[in-house]
């Protein structure tokens, strides 16, 4: 498949922007970060993905600025806004590779929101134009920095009910508790993949295949990160009808007699299901299996149905009590809730489970749009600003510090004031913190050169990302094995 033409992946206003910088500008140096949002944190992860896909090597051609000259031409409908000389001089004297330098921070590496992620800069006086102009292509970090954000809070607070909760030892399962449903659900399998990949730095669950082919391909993943097991949908539940159904259960049971397998069971009555089909006919076949069931409901309210099922379940196949007084199901059997789970339900969902005495161990959970595609650049309000320029020789500060009017007609100023000045990341008491360059020149800066005229100087593995990530600490990670 050809790739996109790199000169038209850009706002079209941006195209005018080389006649609208000041005259005389020669540097233009802008930084991305997180001004706030949903959590106080990222995950910052994509960064390598963006760079190898658009950016690295010869970024585009004679034909690709050709073809771009005459699109352009009717975009506008005047000659007068894009220049061809400007990517004809990129062409001529870099060979089509990009004079621009980018600093970031590790990808894996969690960052309190408010701090600098990366910044970019030319590194040809002649091309100030270029920095923002990669704004559209480099902002699109956004999205895998949100899933991955989004996926590792999941996972913090699934590790804190299980440290209140489960069964010491049980922890070890906690990479398999989320797992990746969202492929059909994404706009694209461009953002399956890299919202999925996203994912894969916190968990191991995952139907998403081309979440894995990304890690492997553009982060030199070791393995497959992704790992599933043979599991129902409905068309094969509902195959012989409602009179059928346990049929086809012992058929499920008989096909994969040992291992894990899941089954969705609310193809006409949950509770008949788990109560009658799986808790008296097919009890002591799924007790004497060397493997786990795991029953999927899949309608109703989450955690109205999910205690339930777990009741009928602990009356029908016994239950233990475990040394911090929660039940625990027999190890051949498991709950899984793919049905309205995101964040907020997930945090409902246990808790409801703890009230009732039940460990969080015996409950899995799938997730799809919530994971992938209910999340957009403001949930984390990503940003990139401009920060610093020269203009004829002289070095300039540049930030804005818009005010804004509350619904109360109040004017204060707003969150969406940038930073100045040449920044770097540095840890001061274990804890990042931007600074300006020449503050605190004891200490290193967090941000890397991973991209300078058009070649990848750090990459990351999956495998560090993924390790970068677990080994972030606080209290509840101190405490559980992560």
């Amino acid at each position: 498949m050809k790739k996109p033409n790199f000169i038209l992946l850009a706002d079209a206003y941006k195209y005018s922007h080389h006649k609208l910088y000041y005259p005389g500008t020669s540097k233009i140096y802008s930084y991305l970060e997180s001004r706030g949002g949903m959590f106080d944190e990222t995950v910052f992860f994509g960064l390598q993905y963006f760079l190898k896909e658009y950016i690295e090597g010869v970024a585009f051609t004679q034909a690709d600025l050709n073809e771009a000259e005459d699109f352009l031409l009717q975009v506008f409908n005047r000659a007068d806004v894009f220049d061809k000389s400007k990517f004809q001089y990129i062409l001529d004297k870099h060979q089509g590779k990009l004079p621009v330098k980018i600093k970031a921070v590790a990808e894996g590496a969690v960052v309190p929101v408010g701090n600098v992620l990366m910044t970019i800069e030319n590194t040809d006086p002649e091309c100030f134009w270029l920095t923002n102009f990669l704004e559209t292509v480099l902002m699109q970090i956004w999205y895998p920095t949100t899933v991955a954000t989004l996926s590792f809070k999941v996972k913090k607070a699934v590790t804190e009910y299980y440290a209140e909760t489960a069964t010491s030892g049980a922890e070890a399962g906690i990479d398999f508790v989320l797992n990746d449903f969202g492929f059909r659900g994404a706009s694209s399998v461009e953002s399956a993949a890299l919202g999925g990949c996203a994912h894969l730095i916190n968990f191991a669950g995952s139907d998403n295949l081309a979440a894995s082919v990304l890690a492997k391909q553009y982060y030199g993943a070791q393995k497959v990160h992704g790992v599933s097991i043979p599991a129902t949908e409905h068309s094969i539940c509902t195959l012989l009808g409602k009179e059928g159904e346990l049929e086809v259960f012992r058929h499920i049971l008989k096909t994969f007699p040992t291992g894990i397998v899941a089954c969705v069971s609310d193809s006409y009555n949950i509770f008949r299901a788990c109560e009658n089909y799986w808790g008296k006919e097919l009890r002591e076949e799924i007790l004497n299996r060397e493997g786990v069931l795991v029953i999927r409901p899949d309608s109703g309210d989450p955690i109205m149905t999910l205690l339930k099922i777990f009741e009928i379940l602990f009356d029908k196949f016994g239950y233990m009590v475990n040394e911090k007084g929660y039940r625990v199901l027999p190890p051949q059997l498991r709950v899984i809730q793919g049905d309205g789970v995101n964040y907020n339900s997930i945090i409902e969902i246990y808790e409801a489970l703890k009230a009732k005495g039940i460990s969080a161990e015996n409950l899995v959970l799938g997730m799809g749009g919530a994971l992938l595609q209910k999340v957009d650049r403001d949930t984390q309000k990503f940003a990139i600003k401009c920060s610093y320029a020269t203009i004829n020789g002289k070095d300039v500060r540049v930030e804005k510090s818009p005010v804004e009017m509350d619904e109360n007609g109040q004017i204060s100023e707003s969150f969406k004031k940038s930073k100045g000045g040449k920044l770097k990341l540095v840890k001061l008491e274990g804890a990042y913190q931007t600074v300006q360059t020449e503050e605190y020149p004891e200490l290193e800066d967090e941000l890397r050169t991973v991209f300078e005229n058009g070649e990848i100087k750090k990459e990351h593995s999956f495998e560090a990302i993924r390790e970068l990530a677990k080994n972030y600490k606080n209290e509840i990670y101190n405490s559980v094995a992560y």
